[in-house]
């Protein structure tokens, strides 16, 4: 078989680049791994102070990272709490990076740059527009205490090739 010079290209591209960015691609692969992932341990709000309908602002996993908590109301996908109704995602609109914005009356997320609409009650889906993912979810973990802290992404934040820097994890 003889590979052409096009395709030699792409093969020994992808390879120099996973070469050169040591565990990128498998970083946001495994949700549940969170900690070995180095995605810091972040206090965002108490459950008790939480509005239904009512956006919460955050950053993360990092200072450059905008983000928004809701509680919904009712039971959606992903959500924790106890009623399953508390969710979080990176603001940042997949398609170019413009913050999105939450409508309250819509209950939908959506991006003034290019019209682009996310369901945050269907994890962050697409509904419309020129993005070609959803947005990125913060995972969140409910404390005994009544915290509610961020402790990992599923997706990637816009303009990023790894949500954290890659950290070894000694056994």
């Amino acid at each position: 078989m003889t590979l052409s010079r096009r395709n030699f290209f792409k093969l020994t591209g992808l390879g120099a680049a996973a070469a050169a960015t040591p565990g990128a691609f498998a970083q946001n692969a495994a949700p549940g791994n969170a900690g070995a992932l180095g995605y810091p341990v972040q206090a965002i709000a108490r459950l008790d102070a939480l509005v239904v309908n009512q956006p919460v602002d955050f950053a993360y996993p990092d200072a450059a990272s905008a983000c928004q908590l809701l509680r919904l109301g009712h039971a959606v996908p992903g959500g924790i709490g106890p009623q399953q109704d508390i969710v979080a995602y990176s603001i940042l609109c997949p398609h170019m990076g413009c913050p999105t914005s939450y409508e309250s009356s819509s209950r939908r997320y959506k991006c003034g740059c290019h019209f682009s609409v996310f369901d945050p009650e269907m994890g962050g889906q697409q509904v419309i527009g020129q993005a070609t993912q959803d947005l990125p979810r913060v995972l969140l973990e409910l404390a005994e205490d009544g915290s509610i802290r961020a402790v990992g992404m599923v997706g990637l934040v816009y303009g990023r090739q790894s949500n954290v820097q890659f950290q070894e994890v000694s056994a």
